[in-house]
């Protein structure tokens, strides 16, 4: 299995266009120890040809200019992406659907009916979409039934429900429903890896833990590195557990939970331009290494 790190950052990406904190001026100023990152996306292939998108970023006509597996080769107009799936309804992971709106298909599109909900409702992506080629909505189960997509070679795609927030528009804000955000167990049945893919996460939960020690390789929310990064920065008081996001520092922090894991290899992504690891410099990035947890990064390849 290839994975393809398209986006590793969060919404508004790295730097943010209105934002002036530390790492954005930095970045802007040409800090050799900052690199500028995308909203969040991968992309999953089991033959390197045919590839499934999780989450469709608004940076998406860029990555897939970065990425020439995904770009049209075999006809005027075509693209490896077979599919997509979107893990929750955030504009960060939903908007790159209107960039795509020129498909010569409908799109297949894999999402639980709560992520639809929003898609059709307070955020209608999908009506839209239904003015060019349309989409096709498979519905994701929540009770963690194993399901393969067509061209998605020896892959098997698992969705876990996650305890995370809804976006500001769903019905469902502050009151989440199974389904609202999942997770993701990605497994290659020819080499019996597999990937546990949780770009957003606000509570590890026991089943969700079980999936992170049992994976090969972990690719999991990084957003913060302290629950009240944002009220540290005067951008807002909000704080990120509020956001539906478990930061990396605390007691029981997404960093605490993956240095006890014995088995995978251990992943950021979704990373907030206010978090200080994206400094390769920093305290916090050395405190990382010496937990063996990477920071990912704009077209980092991950080969299970």
């Amino acid at each position: 299995m290839q994975i393809r790190v398209l986006g590793s950052g969060a919404g508004g990406g790295f730097p943010q266009w209105n934002c002036n904190c530390e790492n954005c001026a930095g970045l802007r100023a040409n800090n050799p120890n900052l690199k500028a990152r995308t909203q969040s996306s991968i992309t999953v292939s089991g033959n390197g040809e045919d590839w499934v998108l999780f989450n469709a970023s608004p940076d998406i006509r860029a990555q897939i200019e970065s990425f020439p597996p995904l770009q049209p080769a075999r006809k005027i107009r075509d693209t490896g992406i077979t599919s997509i799936v979107i893990t929750d309804g955030q504009i960060d992971h939903a908007t790159g659907l209107l960039i795509l709106r020129e498909h010569d298909k409908p799109w297949d599109i894999y999402c639980t009916k709560a992520v639809y909900e929003d898609m059709t409702t307070g955020y209608p992506i999908f009506n839209i979409l239904e003015h060019f080629r349309g989409v096709h909505w498979h519905e994701v189960s929540t009770e963690q039934v194993p399901y393969s997509i067509p061209k998605a070679d020896n892959l098997i795609f698992t969705a876990v429900p996650l305890k995370s927030e809804a976006p500001p528009y769903s019905p469902h804000r502050h009151n989440t429903v199974p389904g609202d955000n999942v997770g993701y167990k990605i497994e290659d049945t020819k080499t019996g890896k597999n990937l546990f893919y949780a770009p957003g996460l606000g509570v590890i939960e026991d089943h969700v833990l079980e999936y992170m020690a049992n994976a090969d390789a972990v690719l999991i929310d990084g957003t913060v590195w302290t629950n009240d990064e944002m009220s540290r920065h005067g951008i807002n008081d909000k704080l990120a557990s509020e956001m539906g996001h478990l930061d990396q520092s605390s007691k029981g922090g997404i960093m605490e939970t993956l240095s006890a894991l014995k088995k995978p290899r251990k992943i950021l992504i979704h990373i907030n331009n206010t978090n200080p690891i994206l400094r390769e410099d920093s305290e916090e990035r050395k405190i990382l290494n010496s937990h063996n947890i990477e920071v990912s990064y704009d077209g980092m390849d991950i080969i299970l």
